[in-house]
């Protein structure tokens, strides 16, 4: 039996742009992709703090140090810019793998620095 288990999450990050005419998914600056362990094109679930939103889909590759998380197609309706989000993205594994597994958080400020990695 497998589990679907959080693997990482980018905790309070804050959305710099948004696109409705783009073929859609969430941007995301390169360097917080590479400390989070997420893949660009890896699926992932995005949680609106400011209006309670959820949506899926997948992450693309913006510069490294840009702090740019953009939402990109049909998303772009769900956020605004400065608006907070969570950024969640799961592993699946056997019981033996999950309950040893530590999954990696990385909680960010206003300019979506890391300050915290948990």
């Amino acid at each position: 039996m497998m589990f679907t288990m959080l693997y990482s999450k980018l905790h309070r990050a804050r959305v710099t742009h948004s696109e409705l005419h783009y073929n859609g998914s969430i941007g995301i600056d390169k360097e917080l992709l590479e400390r989070s362990g997420i893949l660009p094109g890896q699926q992932v679930d995005v949680l609106n703090v400011n209006n309670g939103e959820r949506f899926t889909t997948y992450t693309l590759e913006e510069p490294a140090g840009s702090k740019c998380i953009g939402v990109y197609g049909a998303a772009a309706h769900l956020v605004d810019p400065d608006d907070l989000v969570i950024i969640i993205s799961y592993a699946q594994m056997t019981p033996e793998e999950a309950k040893n597994y530590k999954p990696k958080v990385l909680l960010l400020d206003e300019k979506n620095n890391v300050v915290e990695n948990g």
